[in-house]
């Protein structure tokens, strides 16, 4: 994957890093594969938390693919 499209996944995440981190956490985007997966990390408070899963598809996938179109899905990493 090239250098713009982590730019542009990153770009989505910086949306969504304001509403982790308000309630102590992040995301980290650790891969992109060839078949169009974002694999990120939650961190901090949204590693442990029961809502992580909802949180991971219900924000951050959500986010991410509706501005970087040409991905597939975003998972944990």
């Amino acid at each position: 994957m090239s250098e713009s499209l982590r730019a542009r996944v990153e770009a989505a995440l910086d949306k969504i890093r304001p509403m982790l981190q308000a309630d102590g956490g992040n995301v980290e985007l650790v891969e992109l594969t060839a078949e169009g997966v974002a694999k990120v990390r939650l961190q901090g408070a949204c590693r442990g938390c029961p809502m992580s899963q909802m949180t991971l598809k219900n924000a951050v996938e959500r986010t991410v693919l509706k501005e970087v179109p040409e991905l597939r899905r975003v998972e944990p990493a």
